[in-house]
Order: C-alpha cells, then sequence, then structure tokens
C-alpha cells in the first residue's frame, strides 16, 4: 500500500512538472488585457482593485513579485502565480482520478496491470485537463482563476482523503482544512464555494445509508451551507461590523473602524465558548461544525488587508472601503447592480417607480451621517412580471438579441403605463425558457464546453453568427451545416493557430467514462453523483445564477473552468473503461499500457499538440507597450481621460509598477459617477498634482447629482464655469421637481462656451507660436440630450476648472460614447487627443487636428508595438482589436497625408513604410483601414510600392469575396453585409488604381470586379 502511494504521489509531481514547465514555456512575459494590469498592481503595491477584491490573491501576488529582479519583471513573476498554481491543480486533479479510479476496481492488492490503468487514469485525465483551451488560457496570465480552481481541487481533493480515514480519530480535521480553505478561497473569488454540494454528498454517502429522504436532506444542507456562506457570512459580517462601528463612533465617540475591533474582539470570546462548550458536553459533530465556521471566518479575516490598505490611501483604491460602511458596500458590490433570478421582470415591463430606500452614510465630521438615499428596488407592472426571468434587461441590443435567440411571438397586454393605455407584446414563458436554453445554456456554456472538448473555429468572439467564436470538431461533414464548409475558407482563417480540431475525441472519453462509473456498482453511482454535483454547480448552476445579459464584452468561458474540471475526471475514467472491455480478449501489463498510452496520445496529446501556438504567448509585449504609448502620447503634467478597461487597467499598471510617466494622472471616465472616485482625483498622486475640481464633497457624494437635467430656458450660450456654478447652487431655483416628487438639479441651457487665454495657452505649448492666429477667442459647443450623468458633468466641472493650466486628453474609446462635447477642439498626438482651443471639423470618421511635428516624434520614435510583426508571436482576437480600436493603421495614414500635404514627401514615405512593417499582411492581412496608407504611397511618389500593396489588398478582397459567393445558400444572408464591404473596398481599390497606377494595373482590377459582379449578378437571377 505503501508502495502505490508512493507511485502516485510520484506520478503526481510528475503531473505538477510537466505541466509547469509548459505554462511556464508559454506564459506571458508582461501584462496582458482585461482585470491583469489592475491585479498585479494590487498585488505589487497592495493597491485595492475592484469589488468584491481579492486579498488573498493580491497577498500571494505580492510574495511572488518580491523575486523580481526589476520592476519590468514585476508581471511575469505574478503571472507565475497563475502558472504555479494551474499546475498545482492538475496535480490535484490526477490525485483525484487515481482515488475514484481505485474505487472502481475491487481487488484488495492491485495487479500490475490494475497499477497501469489507475495511475493511467490519472495522467490522461489531469494532462487532458491542463492543456485545454480555457484552463491553459488562465494559466499564463495575472488573473484570479487559476489560483481559484486550485482551491476547488484541493478541497474537492481533501473530501476524498477524508473518506479514506472516515471512521479514524481525529478524521475531521480534514473539514476543518476545507473549511479554512473555503475561507480563504472568498478572497480569491467565490466559484469555489460551488464544490460545497459535492462536498456535503461525499460526507452523506460515507457517513449514512442512503436513502431519498436522506438525499433530500443532503441536497437542502448542501444548498443552506452554500447559501449561508454567500448571503449570510460574507455580507453578514461586514453588516454586523458597520452596526458596531455606528455604534462606537456615533454614540460613543470613537474613532473610525474602532466597532470593528471591537466585534472581531466578540467573535473571539464567542468562538472560544463555543468550542469549549461543545467539546466539554461531548457534542463532537456541533463542535466540527462551530470549527469549522471559525476556520471560515479565519480564512475569510483576510479582507483586513482590503480595510488596512484603503486606510493608507493608495493610487488605486476602487470604491475607498477604509471604514465598515464602505466595505459592506464593497462586498456587496454594488456598484454593479443587480438581476432577478428568481422572479422578476420582462425586458418591456412598464415601470411603477421605486419602492423604499437605502440609507448612504459618509464620514462627515468624525461621525457616520446619512447624506442620500438610493432606490432600494423598483417595481414593475404585475402582468409582465414572471417566475425564473431570463429577459429581463431593457437596454435596445439586449431586447433585440432576446427577440432573435428567443423567437419572441408572445401575446398583446393592454396595460396602464404613465397615465397612457398601451398595446405591449408580453413574452411567453416558453419563450422566456427557450432563451435560457438557447443563448444562456447553449451559447454561453455548452459553447465554451465543445470549445474544451470538441474543438474551436476560431478566437474572434462569437455572437451567433456561423463564422465565429463556434465549436467544431474537425470532421467536416459535421461541422458543415453548422460554419459552411472548411475548404473554402480564406487562407489566413484556414490555416489560423486558433483554429483547434479536437475530433471530439476528449469529448467521447468524457462520456466513456461518465457511464462506466455510472454504471459501476453503488459504488460508481455514488461517485457519480458526487462528481456530477461538480460539474452541475460550477457549469449550469452558474448559468443559472449569473443570468448574464446578451452581448458581454468578452467570452466568458473562463468562469466555467470547474464544470471542465469536473468532466476531465471522467475523461480519465475512460481508461479503465476500455481495459474493462479489452480485458476480456487481452489482458496484461502490455495491454494495459498501450491503452494508457494511446489514451495519452489521442486525448492529451491531441490537445497539446492543436493549443499550443495560440496559447503560447511567450514574447507578447502589446499590452504593456500600447499602455506606455498613452501613456507618451501625452505632454507632461497631462490629465488623461480613459474609458474601458483595456484602456485603462494596463496604463495603471505601467504607471504604478514600471513607474512610466508618473506625472500623468489617469481618469477612468467610467468611474468618475462615483463619489469615492472624485475624492482620489483630488490627491496627489505620484507625480500627480491634484486635479482641478470646483465642487466641494457634499455636492456630488453618491446618491446627490447622480443626473441633472439640460432645459433650453436660456437660448443664448452660457460660460461653462458659470454653468458649473448654478449647478452647484443649493438654490430652489437651481432645481426642477420631477413626477417622483423629488428636487433635481438642472442647468438652464444646452449650449456652452469656454473662454479661452491665449497667452496661457501659448505658454503653456497647448498650441504652438506659429499656430497663434488659429486659436479661437472662445469654444462653443452643445449637448444634445436632456441629462447629463455625473460622470459628463464633472469632466466638464474638470474641464471648466482647469483653466487651460494643464494639458487634458482623451482616448480613442471616448471619440464614440457620446459622453464628450466637444470633439470639434481636439489635436491628435498619437493614441490620445489633446483638448486644443483651435477648432477642426470632422473628417469622416476622424476627429482632431494633426501638428506633424508631435505626431511624428511620438509615432516614429517614442512609440514601440509589442513585437506585433514577430512571425512567431500570435496575435489573438484581443491584440488585433486593440489595432482597430486605437486606429492604428489609421494613424500611420493620417500622419503621412499630413506630411505629404506639407510637402515632407520622405518623411512620409518612412511613416508608410513602418506602418507596413509593424502591421504585415502575413500578421494581419490588410483591410479597409490599410487603403488610406496605400494611397500616400502615390501621393509621395513611390507608385511601385503603392502597386505592390493595392495588389494585396484587392487580393484579400478577391479571396474573401470568393468565400463569400460559394458559402451554401443558407449562409448567403449572414454574410451579406460582408460581401457588401468587400465589394466596396473592390471599388475602392480600383478608383486609387485609376487615379494612380498604370492602365495595366486598373484594367486588370477593372475587369476581375466587372467579371465578379456579373457573376453575382447572374448567380441572383439565377
Amino acid at each position: 500500500m505503501r508502495h502505490n502511494q508512493l507511485i502516485n504521489n510520484i506520478f503526481g509531481w510528475a503531473v505538477f512538472a510537466t505541466s509547469a514547465i509548459v505554462y511556464f514555456l508559454t506564459i506571458e512575459p508582461t501584462v496582458s488585457w482585461w482585470d491583469c494590469g489592475e491585479f498585479i498592481t494590487s498585488a505589487y503595491k497592495l493597491e485595492v482593485g475592484h469589488p468584491p477584491g481579492a486579498p488573498f490573491f493580491m497577498l500571494l501576488g505580492r510574495f511572488f513579485s518580491l523575486f523580481a529582479p526589476d520592476t519590468s519583471k514585476v508581471a511575469v513573476m505574478v503571472n507565475s502565480l497563475s502558472a504555479t498554481a494551474s499546475a498545482a491543480t492538475v496535480m490535484f486533479l490526477f490525485w483525484t482520478i487515481t482515488h475514484l479510479t481505485r474505487k472502481l476496481i475491487k481487488s484488495e492488492v492491485l495487479s500490475v496491470s490494475e497499477q497501469i490503468i489507475v495511475y493511467g487514469s490519472g495522467l490522461v485525465g489531469a494532462l487532458a485537463y491542463a492543456f485545454t483551451d480555457s484552463f491553459w488560457f488562465s494559466a499564463v496570465e495575472s488573473e484570479v482563476y487559476a489560483l481559484s480552481s486550485l482551491f476547488t481541487a484541493v478541497v474537492f481533493w481533501a473530501i476524498l482523503k477524508w473518506e479514506n480515514v472516515a471512521d479514524k480519530p481525529y478524521a475531521n480535521r480534514w473539514l476543518v482544512l476545507i473549511a479554512y480553505l473555503v475561507g480563504l478561497s472568498i478572497g480569491v473569488h467565490l466559484l469555489n464555494l460551488l464544490a460545497i454540494p459535492a462536498i456535503v454528498f461525499v460526507y452523506y454517502f460515507r457517513k449514512y445509508k442512503v436513502t431519498l429522504k436522506g438525499i433530500i436532506w443532503a441536497a437542502i444542507v448542501a444548498i443552506g451551507i452554500l447559501g449561508g456562506i454567500q448571503y449570510v457570512i460574507i455580507p453578514g459580517v461586514a453588516k454586523v461590523a458597520f452596526g458596531f462601528d455606528y455604534f462606537f463612533v456615533n454614540t460613543i465617540g470613537l474613532p473610525f473602524n474602532s466597532g470593528v475591533v471591537i466585534m472581531i474582539l466578540v467573535l473571539v470570546a464567542a468562538s472560544v465558548i463555543g468550542v469549549s462548550y461543545t467539546q466539554k458536553r461531548g457534542m463532537a459533530l456541533w463542535n466540527t461544525v462551530m470549527v469549522s465556521v471559525i476556520a471560515i471566518l479565519i480564512g475569510y479575516s483576510t479582507f483586513g488587508i482590503i480595510l488596512i490598505r484603503s486606510s493608507a490611501n493608495p493610487p488605486m483604491n476602487q470604491n475607498h472601503p477604509d471604514n465598515a460602511y464602505n466595505l459592506l458596500y464593497y462586498l456587496n458590490r454594488e456598484q454593479y447592480g443587480d438581476r432577478p433570478l428568481f422572479y422578476g421582470q420582462y425586458y418591456n415591463a412598464p415601470s411603477l417607480g421605486v419602492v423604499g430606500e437605502d440609507a448612504i452614510y459618509n464620514k462627515v465630521d468624525g461621525k457616520y451621517k446619512k447624506t442620500s438615499t438610493t432606490p432600494k428596488s423598483e417595481k414593475f407592472n404585475p402582468k409582465f412580471m414572471t417566475v425564473f426571468p431570463r429577459m429581463y434587461s431593457n437596454k435596445s441590443e439586449h431586447i433585440k438579441v432576446y427577440k432573435d435567440w428567443g423567437k419572441i411571438k408572445g401575446r398583446k397586454v393592454r396595460v396602464r403605463d404613465r397615465n397612457e393605455t398601451k398595446t405591449l407584446v408580453k413574452p411567453k414563458f416558453i419563450e422566456n425558457i427557450r432563451f435560457f436554453l438557447n443563448y444562456q445554456v447553449g451559447h454561453m456554456y455548452m459553447r465554451y464546453f465543445m470549445w474544451n472538448f470538441a474543438g474551436r473555429q476560431n478566437d474572434t468572439q462569437g455572437h451567433g453568427s456561423f463564422s465565429n467564436g463556434n465549436w467544431i470538431s474537425g470532421i467536416n461533414f459535421l461541422d458543415e451545416s453548422k460554419v459552411g464548409p472548411d475548404d473554402i475558407l480564406p487562407e489566413h482563417k484556414k490555416n489560423s493557430p486558433s483554429k483547434n480540431k479536437y475530433y471530439l475525441l476528449p469529448l467521447l472519453f468524457g462520456l466513456v467514462g461518465l457511464f462506466y462509473q455510472y454504471r459501476h456498482g453503488l459504488t460508481g453511482r455514488k461517485d457519480f453523483t458526487i462528481t456530477m454535483l461538480l460539474f452541475f454547480f460550477t457549469g449550469i448552476a452558474i448559468v443559472i445564477y449569473l443570468n448574464q445579459n446578451p452581448i458581454q464584452p468578452r467570452e466568458r468561458d473562463y468562469a466555467y473552468a470547474g464544470s471542465f474540471y469536473a468532466f476531465a475526471i471522467w475523461i480519465g475514467l475512460a481508461v479503465p473503461a476500455f481495459y474493462s472491455v479489452l480485458k476480456k480478449y487481452a489482458k496484461g501489463p502490455v495491454v494495459a499500457g498501450a491503452i494508457t498510452l494511446i489514451s495519452l496520445v489521442l486525448v492529451p496529446g491531441i490537445l497539446i499538440s492543436e493549443n499550443y501556438d495560440d496559447h503560447d504567448r511567450s514574447g507578447r509585449y502589446m499590452a504593456r507597450d500600447y499602455a506606455i504609448n498613452y501613456l507618451e502620447s501625452c505632454a507632461p503634467n497631462a490629465l488623461l481621460f480613459t474609458y474601458g478597461d483595456n484602456d485603462t487597467f494596463p496604463l495603471w499598471y505601467v504607471q504604478e509598477v514600471e513607474g512610466v510617466r508618473p506625472d500623468v494622472r489617469i481618469i477612468n471616465l467610467s468611474y468618475m459617477g462615483m463619489d469615492w472616485y472624485i475624492d482620489q482625483q483630488n490627491w496627489a498622486q505620484n507625480e500627480c498634482a491634484p486635479i482641478p475640481f470646483s465642487f466641494t464633497r457634499d455636492k456630488y457624494y453618491l446618491g446627490v447629482r447622480d443626473i441633472v437635467f439640460l432645459q433650453d430656458r436660456i437660448k443664448e450660450p452660457i460660460e461653462l464655469k458659470q454653468a458649473m456654478e448654478v449647478l452647484g447652487s443649493e438654490d430652489i431655483r437651481s432645481k426642477v421637481k420631477v413626477t417622483s416628487g423629488r428636487m433635481m438639479d438642472f442647468i438652464p441651457s444646452k449650449k456652452f462656451y469656454i473662454n479661452v487665454d491665449k497667452e496661457k495657452v501659448l505658454a503653456s505649448g497647448t498650441v504652438k507660436q506659429e499656430d497663434a492666429a488659429l486659436i479661437n477667442s472662445r469654444i462653443d459647443f452643445s449637448i444634445n440630450k436632456g441629462v447629463l450623468t455625473q460622470s459628463e458633468w464633472a469632466l466638464l466641472n474638470i474641464v471648466a476648472a482647469n483653466e487651460w493650466e494643464r494639458p487634458i486628453y482623451i482616448d480613442h474609446s471616448l471619440l464614440y460614447t457620446n459622453q464628450v462635447h466637444f470633439l470639434e477642439y481636439l489635436q491628435f498626438e498619437g493614441l490620445a487627443y489633446r483638448f486644443v482651443p483651435i477648432k477642426t471639423a470632422r473628417r469622416g470618421s476622424f476627429y482632431g487636428r494633426i501638428d506633424s511635428d508631435i505626431l511624428y516624434e511620438n509615432v516614429m520614435n517614442k512609440f514601440t508595438w509589442g513585437n506585433v510583426n514577430d512571425p512567431d508571436i500570435f496575435i489573438d482576437e484581443y491584440n488585433e482589436k486593440e489595432v482597430r480600436i486605437i486606429q492604428g493603421r489609421y494613424m500611420f495614414a493620417r500622419l503621412a497625408d499630413k506630411l505629404n500635404k506639407e510637402g515632407k514627401k520622405d518623411k512620409a514615405l518612412e511613416v508608410v513604410d513602418r506602418m507596413f512593417e509593424i502591421f504585415p499582411n502575413n500578421k494581419m492581412p490588410l483591410g479597409f483601414d490599410s487603403l488610406p496608407a496605400v494611397e500616400q504611397y502615390y501621393k509621395a511618389g513611390a507608385n511601385e510600392k503603392g502597386d505592390q500593396y493595392l495588389r494585396v489588398l484587392a487580393e484579400n478582397s478577391f479571396e474573401n469575396v470568393d468565400y463569400y459567393i460559394n458559402l451554401p445558400g443558407k449562409f448567403a444572408s449572414a454574410v451579406k453585409g460582408d460581401l457588401d464591404r468587400e465589394l466596396a473596398q473592390l471599388r475602392n481599390v480600383v478608383a486609387i488604381a485609376k487615379r494612380y497606377s498604370p492602365e495595366e494595373l486598373h484594367k486588370e482590377l477593372d475587369g476581375k470586379v466587372k467579371a465578379l459582379i456579373e457573376k453575382l449578378t447572374a448567380k441572383s437571377k439565377g
């Protein structure tokens, strides 16, 4: 037995080493997109990230960052936390599978063949999971999901260890360990809690005789424990802490957080008394329960670091949870709003107004003071309420998806809405369920499941079209009906590294193992139930709980990695299943070894061979370099307004961790609707002085001026500074009464102007001396909407209060949000636009004037592009999309156009050459965003280069059109827009050729386009 255990341990560590080597070979060497920059920053400087925080991840990340030789290596060291945790997850999965396999073998002493099968099952299942798409993705970046997966793996393994010794003394220490790990895991991610139902059933099956009544009670206990931790312990501790603090601060007069300390002392005392009492009375079960709850609380106590670090006022301090009330708000994720789960409204339910109010407290004069209220909930017409609401968002873009996926026909209902009788179409409940099954389960879970165990079409985010983000198998006759023929795909799509084919082998292995476990007697059915509970609660249960809106900003497959973990157990169990069949004809170590080896090749082997090229991030520096480019676009001491995650989190990372441009104040406009965020802008950070802001804190408390109205009471434009004075006034004349009876603030005009101090503008370098004649005496702009959010008026307040003292920039994303209202007064300086008092009309989709000297210096001398043109580096969808978001190719083309107009043709050629060098066709096929740069070659006199790239552009479009027109008829309507766009591109190419190229090239291209159009015309008539 000890010999077997030693071998089992050796193989487990071998699995750890194998997966760790792969992860470290493919790890991203710096920051990645999305939340990674935020997590690395919070780890390195112990700063406070977004709710509900990840304090234990933060502490472990800090430990790993200590091994970085310099700040440029901090990111890869925190990334290595994920790689190490992921490798450890695979190791514990191996031991879990071997445990479950051993239980299915009746022999007291394993033969050599049976030992090979046991270890083989663990190797196949564990290594299969190691190289699955979703798990590998999280293993090489600084996200919480890898560490969360480790907690799931360890607690599930630990309950199986308890199962082995359940009748021995001190066995319950495993249960206490599990409780502690669950508490710690809350400080990483809540996903680990979903392993609790499986753990409860392991306990039930081991301790009790199985009956229907017992199963029902075990399920009730499991759900009770899960709900108790999530809805009682997690928010309850914070709620009690605030109650204590409120009393001791407001009544006794003690400092803030003194009540928290007293509550902790009370908890410690109660714990000692409870444990002592149950121990003396011999109440073993209740003693274990009591100790386990204490262990959960001890693990949960990592959130104390959030309170402590927030009080230190670090630069990143989201929600500013430095007191008990803010911590409660932070843990409840209240800034993200709520969504109905078991009962709620349909998307077109008429609102009957808000119901109830929640008080909002702030620290004022050493006490908690109620400063405003927010609505507790919104009431809707009861005719439009339903159980299990899945289609509830009233956003127009969501409603369209609801109607498409739910195939909504509904039924007409007459309602009274705002004193008006209307006839609305209420969705039927069956349509609600259809959306749930088709979209939330099918598209947002089963699609991800099949990515991991069948194959993946590409890494482009899918919203339901046949061409992007679907699962495939690699078996053509199965795939064609779903994604079209493979052989007619354009070469760059056909050979994309993100196209992965597994030929359904991992799926088939998993199904074989699933049925084998279920059909293997009472022991097998028990373990099948436990594994299925883990699979369900980390998969479909998450789908039900999240109740996601459609059109998510990115794919969400990482949330279901626990479910894929459970399925990998069944993949491993396919090995003993195959052996149980073959041993009837041939058995022995050779057969067992052959089954194991073939299984390793067919599942982990095919997964790693297909996934390696698109999961290898080594050498990829794009997120970091683009973030640096954003900051380097700005003049000294600038205010840079950003918007989304990818425009902000990498910037925080390079500034806070690598120390790039600490003089620039990064202001995320998405957060400016929060009072705590405006507070923080009023403080100095790094080498940046406080921002200018004219309001005191009481003017922008949450619940105060969250929105303000714009009314045309004054027809003439009013000065923006004066408008802010009106907005900040408490005079009753600056308020308007709304239907709820509440008095709301308003601005009496939609037209504004900003006075320009010409001397200050020139002295500060906002405008060059040679452009002095272009400066407007004032900036006029209007706002064509009736309501401003707090983030919008806060931006205007900063602009007005700044008075041209500091440079103000906005990033690309803000151009298209309708939240910036002076777009005619911008200067394009790279990845950011500077606010200048020179009016420049919009040209097509382009904003801003260009100072060629500034833009040339930035683009050609300052900016770096993260090895995007390295042939050995895979450019995934996120990175390619970011190039489009920052208008990377257009940036070079606009600069070259300006240089050509200035007669600087040599410089223009340098710029266009650099663009095609950085963004080559073989990495990012030339398309619409490349044509303006090609035209600049002709304008600069480099006709041969222009002809060369014009041919490439034409060939790309012809290839795409050829694909579209050869698709089967059922796909034709889906690609009509793409086809029209490519034809328009070809017409533009022909027009450029006619204007600049030799007659031969024009005739050639024009002839091909005409022939193509004739072919399409004939096809449409036929």
